[in-house]
């Protein structure tokens, strides 16, 4: 099946896709400010490149956009209907690198939080980022 946009179309399309200062991680980052957190951002000497560090509670966090990293079960998460196996083959090495780069982290001693773009909708957020808090403990 050929793609439904022109490749100008699909390219302008493809350019306002954000890998940083998504609308979901600045409302994680908002949140965690207002509460007194402070953070550094894509520390790219850590693996994975975590959206959200906090170096003081060795607590990373990654905010996950659903499609990106193929949320399973989530409404949000659509399996491309062209260019199929392209895609899922994209989106299968965005789960392995995800997996890696945590596996690694905790093996450092960090702790890793994941948050998925579905869970920071209207209607689940509150709960979310109250649960967030409970997450991040101090290291003794």
């Amino acid at each position: 099946m050929a793609d439904v946009h022109s490749p100008a179309v699909r390219s302008f399309n493809m350019s306002r896709i954000r890998a940083k200062d998504t609308k979901p991680e600045m409302l994680v980052r908002k949140f965690l400010f207002s509460q007194g957190f402070r953070y550094r951002l894509h520390d790219k000497k850590l693996p994975g490149k975590p959206d959200i560090v906090l170096p003081r509670y060795l607590t990373v966090i990654f905010v996950h956009g659903c499609f990106w990293h193929g949320h399973d079960g989530c409404r949000y998460f659509v399996v491309p209907k062209t260019r199929t196996e392209w895609w899922m083959n994209k989106l299968s090495n965005n789960r392995a690198n995800d997996k890696k780069a945590v596996s690694k982290l905790q093996e450092a001693g960090w702790k890793v939080i994941e948050l998925w773009e579905c869970e920071l909708k209207k209607n689940s957020v509150e709960n979310t980022l109250a649960g967030l808090s409970a997450k991040i403990s101090p290291v003794i």
